[in-house]
């Protein structure tokens, strides 16, 4: 078996690009299939007389990026593997640049002491999202006003190169829309020719008319047109997501030019992997739903063509809060879109199967789920900074199961966001609550360690499931809301955003008995376990067993074979028995180990029967496979 400490290192080699374009080298020479294929999907967007005109400036952006690059950069792309790029030890904890409070520097600095206080206990998280950490106006982050620079309250570009030297990261590609307080956006509303449509705009509110209004698909129920006055009078901009948040036009190949010019950029500055943030919404076209149109996977195509010949190493992540099967539409076919797509339906599902103390939608699902290619993945989140998506579920459960959900999130303290329907209708969007909260109600006399024990089952399904584990800040630490913070902002999804302060939390770490130090002890075993076990290979073959309502049980097999996890979790508060079918799980191992415990448990009559505790977790290997890695690595 590799030695993951090994196989960790390999992974963090980071070959970093050089300062300046270095023009003494030859130009790179993109090869004619390449250039043929960018041309093609420019062609679709904007027909050939545009794609013409078109072609040279983008292949300019690609000449000079590579122009950065040092040798041994070079050499490194050319031995890279596609269908090794994920691997087991991959685990993303998902952050805000500033939420840790406390530090002796900056925001970023601060961040990387509390990692670096993680690190010392156990070095579990090879990856590190932090939510944009750009200039911005509103919206946390997410209404850019500035897409090449650090915000300089929580740190600089050299910061994100300190922590790119131990993870490697990921940043976010807003490219949806921009602040309107950016100087792109004001520029365009002085009249300057160079920001012309930048942004999709009318000269009436009336243009827009009440039958393309109904059809729209939207993840907001604020006003679609915003009105702004600009050198040539009022205008009415398309704001999909808030006032302060203008949609590109990218009808307008200048547009789509500059963005992938700023993707190149945060390539050279240390990305891994860009996350498309609300991508489904890229191309706006009045008239039809202006939501996961054609024209919006050309353009991620076109990112991923330009990627896999100007950084291939690096991966595109699509976030679209879509029901699951307009989700994984994503994938492409499996080698011409995103490497990576968000799991949205994984959350509601596990809450779900906690709720009802039954994991039958959720197994009857997973057993469902497929995976394009070995070069593509899911990052399976539970929470995330704006908190539990409910589309991805919307057709996986009934309308009656869904009410149910939402109505004991609510018992829980969460609060609830909403989508435009129709004319004037709205529809639940999001629960906005920390994972915690979702979990655990507040005063219910319950033990500490019961509930932790709760959270910790819930996430080790997001362990075990076939993909890359994304782990929020707050859903790591078991943070509960803060409705006080919402109360003052305003703001619903704040209740799952509060700072941190850094002393407080390594205090917690270290005090026994306390909550966040038994979530370390208790989830930080099954992380540990994890990236240790080749098993969980994003690769692996998986198998979903549907043996009870009350478990949630998945066999997880190493690529090639060799290696076997049989991970169970009970989601209910009472004890479980079940049996499991040797037919179903092996072929003649009999006796089992169960890592997170420590115990053995031993088949008879055919079958492995397990008795679990109120919500246990199980990860189970072959006593004999266990013993041929022992030889193998003595």
């Amino acid at each position: 078996m590799t030695d993951p400490a090994a196989a960790r290192d390999i992974t963090l080699e980071r070959f970093a690009y050089n300062e300046e374009p270095d023009f003494r080298r030859p130009l790179r020479e993109i090869p004619d299939h390449i250039r043929q294929r960018i041309f093609d999907r420019l062609c679709f967007l904007y027909g050939q007389e545009t794609a013409r005109q078109t072609m040279p400036e983008l292949i300019r952006l690609m000449q000079v990026h590579h122009a950065y690059k040092s040798d041994e950069l070079i050499a490194a792309e050319q031995s890279f593997q596609p269908s090794r790029r994920f691997h087991e030890q991959d685990m993303i904890l998902i952050t805000y640049g500033d939420m840790i409070r406390g530090g002796s520097g900056t925001a970023l600095g601060a961040l990387g002491e509390f990692l670096q206080a993680l690190r010392r206990r156990a070095a579990v998280f090879n990856t590190l999202h932090i939510l944009p950490f750009f200039p911005y106006s509103s919206d946390r982050g997410f209404s850019v006003t500035d897409f090449r620079a650090v915000d300089p309250s929580i740190g600089s570009w050299q910061d994100i190169a300190e922590l790119g030297k131990t993870y490697k990261l990921m940043f976010d590609g807003v490219f949806n829309h921009a602040s309107a307080k950016s100087p792109a956006f004001r520029e365009m509303l002085c009249g300057n020719p160079a920001y012309e449509n930048f942004a999709v705009t009318f000269r009436s509110r009336d243009e827009l008319t009440p039958e393309q209004r109904r059809i729209l698909r939207r993840p907001r129920t604020s006003d679609i047109l915003t009105q702004f006055h600009s050198i040539h009078g009022p205008i009415w901009a398309w704001t999909t997501f808030s006032p302060d948040q203008i949609d590109l036009n990218y009808r307008n190949p200048r547009v789509l030019l500059s963005v992938i010019d700023t993707l190149l950029l945060y390539v050279r500055k240390g990305a891994d992997l860009v996350r498309l943030d609300a991508v489904t919404y890229l191309w706006v076209e009045p008239g039809t739903p202006s939501a996961n149109l054609g024209q919006t996977h050309e353009i991620i195509r076109l990112f991923r063509d330009v990627l896999d010949a100007a950084a291939p190493q690096v991966a595109l992540v699509t976030e679209t809060n879509v029901p699951h099967e307009e989700n994984i539409t994503y994938f492409g076919d499996g080698t011409n879109e995103a490497q990576m797509v968000y799991n949205f339906a994984l959350p509601p599902l596990v809450l779900h199967a906690f709720y009802r103390q039954d994991a039958s939608y959720l197994t009857r699902w997973a057993q469902s789920l497929e995976y394009p290619s070995e070069t593509t993945t899911y990052l399976n989140i539970l929470d995330t900074h704006d908190g539990i998506g409910l589309p991805g579920a919307s057709n996986i459960l009934p309308p009656e199961e869904q009410e149910f959900l939402i109505r004991r999130a609510r018992q829980h303290g969460a609060f609830i966001s909403y989508r435009s329907v129709g004319d004037s209708g709205r529809a639940p969007y999001e629960i906005n609550s920390t994972w915690y909260s979702a979990l655990n109600l507040d005063h219910s006399g319950e033990e500490r360690s019961f509930q932790v024990r709760r959270f910790v089952a819930s996430r080790s399904i997001a362990l075990a499931l076939r993909g890359v584990p994304g782990i929020y800040l707050h859903g790591l630490i078991g943070s509960r809301n803060d409705v006080q913070l919402a109360l003052r902002t305003r703001v619903k999804r704040d209740v799952n955003r509060s700072p941190l302060e850094l002393g407080r939390l390594l205090r917690n770490l270290s005090e026994p008995g306390s909550k966040l130090n038994l979530i370390h002890e208790h989830l930080g075993r099954l992380l540990e376990i994890r990236i240790h076990r080749r098993a969980f290979h994003p690769n692996g073959g998986q198998r979903v067993l549907a043996v009870s309502p009350a478990v949630f049980a998945v066999l997880r097999i190493a690529p090639g074979g060799g290696e076997r996890i049989l991970a169970v979790t009970n989601v209910t508060g009472q004890t479980a028995r079940v049996g499991i079918p040797l037919q179903e799980i092996t072929e003649d191992d009999g006796n089992w180990y169960d890592l997170a415990a420590g115990r053995g448990w031993m088949a008879s009559d055919h079958k492995l029967v397990l008795l679990l505790q109120p919500y246990d977790v199980m990860w189970l290997a072959p006593f004999s496979e266990l013993e041929r890695s022992i030889e193998s690595e003595a």
